[in-house]
Order: structure tokens, then C-alpha cells, then sequence
């Protein structure tokens, strides 16, 4: 088996995200691989009940969900030393998303958390599940415990 040349970091910004941006990080450092990091602000569709499914929510909230995604993976890219041409903040399905960019950029490795959720979370999927199933390349889904 070949090392890995691009790792892609997905991440979310939820609570312990952390621990998912430093496990991608010891395997660039230890396979001496480019190290890349995306966040994908979902599009799902926010709407107002009393005026039906059709009108979408204020898209200043989109405006302002990007602008603290945007600041939120530049710190995190100072911290692991990931050069701006490394960075993608995008908006759509996280998993569509994740995946399209680990392709267009010849990623073989994409590090993501997995919350192993269950109940209505499971039956939905997950991301990681998402991303593990339809990637072209090798998934890492990091566990992650809630405390």
C-alpha cells in the first residue's frame, strides 16, 4: 500500500472537532502529506411554517453562517500550518460537497468525525456515512464521543 500524498480534513466546527483536525494532522506529519481542510455550510432549506415551505428563511443568516465558518477555518488553518490554496469553505450537501472536492483534487485520504448518532439521526445518515460510502478514496471517520 502506497503512503498518503493529500489528506482532506472535513470539518464541522462542532464540539470535538478538535480532535478530528489533530488525528488528520499526525498522519500528514507522519505520511508527509499535503494536508488540506473544507467546512460545508449545509443548504438545507430554512423556511417560515406560517408562510409555507416555498419562502426561504433570511439570507442574511447565510451571509453571516459564512463569514463565521470563513474566520473559524483560517484560524484553524494558521494552527496546522495549511496555506489558503489548501482551503475550501463551501455551501450545499456536506457529503456532495466533501466528496466532489477530495475528487477534483486527487485527495486519497479524507479524515471526517462521526458522532455515531442513532434513533432519527441514523435513519437519515450521517456524513461521514455519506462520505464513506460514496468517496473514491480511502474514509477515516474518527469516533466521537458525547460526554
Amino acid at each position: 500500500m502506497e503512503n498518503y500524498k493529500h489528506i482532506l480534513l472535513a470539518v464541522d466546527f462542532y464540539e470535538h472537532s478538535e480532535a478530528v483536525a489533530n488525528r488528520a494532522n499526525d498522519l500528514a506529519i507522519k505520511y508527509q502529506a499535503k494536508l488540506s481542510i473544507i467546512h460545508v455550510v449545509d443548504s438545507m432549506p430554512i423556511t417560515d411554517a406560517t408562510y409555507g415551505a416555498d419562502i426561504p428563511f433570511n439570507m442574511d443568516l447565510t451571509t453571516e453562517l459564512m463569514a463565521g465558518a470563513k474566520t473559524r477555518l483560517a484560524k484553524l488553518a494558521e494552527k496546522l500550518y495549511v496555506p489558503k490554496d489548501r482551503l475550501w469553505l463551501e455551501m450545499g450537501s456536506p457529503k456532495i460537497e466533501i466528496i466532489r472536492v477530495a475528487k477534483e483534487n486527487k485527495v486519497d485520504l479524507i479524515v471526517v468525525g462521526s458522532h455515531g448518532r442513532h434513533g432519527l439521526a441514523l435513519i437519515l445518515g450521517s456524513t461521514a456515512n455519506g462520505v464513506l460510502h460514496h468517496a473514491n478514496c480511502d474514509v477515516l471517520a474518527v469516533r466521537l464521543r458525547d460526554d
